[in-house]
């Protein structure tokens, strides 16, 4: 077994064992979130509810993952990375199994809620983590492997969750979910540095990390940028329907996961030394796939290309908002700021749904591009008109 200190740590190369692990992590997050999703109809009939209560269990966790990023944050602020890490994974496992074996709908619930408390920690403390493993000059790159994991279960895992789901039974997934989580264990006790918390005299207020300068203005376009996406990701069926192509939806979403991972490949090249023009380059890449959704003249591959567009400025923006962030903090303020980061996101999802549900409703997803369109070009101002503290190297 490994017990390896912070000071042990190589700063001359990726510790790529290390860093996967943390990628793990982020993959059993966005599988034990979006996996349900998919198996609604199945899990209402397993717990005797309607569909819509059986959705509530996405529902739960979202809510978990949101009120427990910086309250949970702050309190453990003194705890070692090690063993806080391996807590919140050991939630996955506990509560995932929970769910597996629960033929209760209110226990299921607070399996959920429990799991999403699992989901803020870790989300909150992976940048961190993750920077804190390598020198400076790779501080970036680190960040896009541990992240790379979200990208691989939004296109692969999802899809595959699915059709296990349908085929073995929506338990057997929850199942699979707890048999990884407990190998995570394992590879993080075996495999993965600890780093020290921060001491009593040095905790972080959050007030103190919002006022610092560029913190605003990235957590703005985290709002922007992430509503935008979960208007068109949340309704991308209805919305292929009105395109015509209501048959071609796994098509689309798994270019669209493809494209997210030559977009985080292409991140993690570069963002040590492009962070501000990569984030730029996104946002518009974004924009120009509105344009080709709005004048598309119902032509298929006008669809396809915007979505692949979507796809590769969209795999990356995880890591350049949580490195944009992190540059402004400051290393002792990571841990603080992706509480917060947690949180918007969160929140921005959840936007996302209901502004998307309300258009959809009034005017239909034809409205979606032009709706994206302005909320992308708000969030390339902030980005414009922040040159000194935001999207810079501190």
């Amino acid at each position: 077994m490994s017990d390896i200190s912070h000071t042990q740590v190589s700063n001359t190369k990726l510790p790529l064992i290390s860093l996967l692990a943390l990628s793990m992590a982020g993959f059993i997050c966005i599988m034990t979130e979006t996996v349900p999703a998919g198996l609604l109809p199945h899990i209402s009939n397993g717990l005797n509810v309607s569909t819509p209560l059986a959705g509530q269990l996405v529902t739960l966790y979202a809510i978990g993952s949101l009120v427990a990023a910086i309250p949970v944050t702050f309190a453990t602020q003194s705890w070692k990375r090690k063993p806080l890490l391996l807590f919140a994974i050991g939630l996955f496992f506990i509560f995932n199994t929970i769910t597996a074996f629960s033929s209760n709908y209110t226990l299921t619930l607070v399996a959920r809620f429990f799991a999403g408390v699992g989901a803020g920690i870790v989300w909150s403390m992976l940048t961190g983590y993750a920077r804190r493993m390598v020198a400076s000059e790779l501080k970036g790159r680190a960040t896009a492997i541990a992240m790379v994991g979200t990208p691989i279960a939004l296109s692969l895992g999802v899809p595959i969750g699915t059709i296990l789901g349908e085929s073995l039974g929506w338990r057997a997934v929850f199942i699979i979910m707890s048999i990884l989580a407990f190998i995570l264990i394992i590879w993080i006790v075996v495999k993965v540095p600890d780093f020290p918390g921060n001491s009593s005299g040095n905790r972080v207020s959050i007030y103190k990390v919002f006022t610092i300068p560029g913190v605003r203005p990235i957590l703005s376009v985290v709002i922007l940028w992430m509503i935008a996406h979960n208007i068109l990701y949340t309704y991308i069926a209805p919305f292929l329907v009105e395109m015509n192509l209501g048959t071609k939806v796994g098509i689309s979403l798994f270019i669209f996961g493809g494209l997210s991972l030559i977009g985080i490949w292409v991140t993690g090249v570069l963002i040590d030394k492009k962070l501000r023009l990569l984030v730029l380059l996104s946002l518009i890449g974004f924009s120009l796939s509105t344009l080709l959704f709005q004048f598309s003249g119902g032509y298929t591959i006008s669809i396809f290309i915007g979505i692949a567009l979507w796809g590769i400025t969209f795999g990356g923006a995880a890591t350049l908002l949580q490195t944009a962030l992190a540059q402004s903090v400051g290393e002792k303020n990571v841990d603080t700021a992706m509480s917060m980061n947690t949180t918007v996101w969160n929140a921005a999802i959840a936007g996302g749904g209901i502004i998307g549900g309300i258009l959809l409703d009034s005017f239909g997803s034809i409205s979606f591009p032009l709706t994206i369109l302005i909320l992308t070009v708000l969030a390339i101002v902030i980005v414009v008109s922040n040159k000194k503290h935001a999207f810079v190297k501190q």
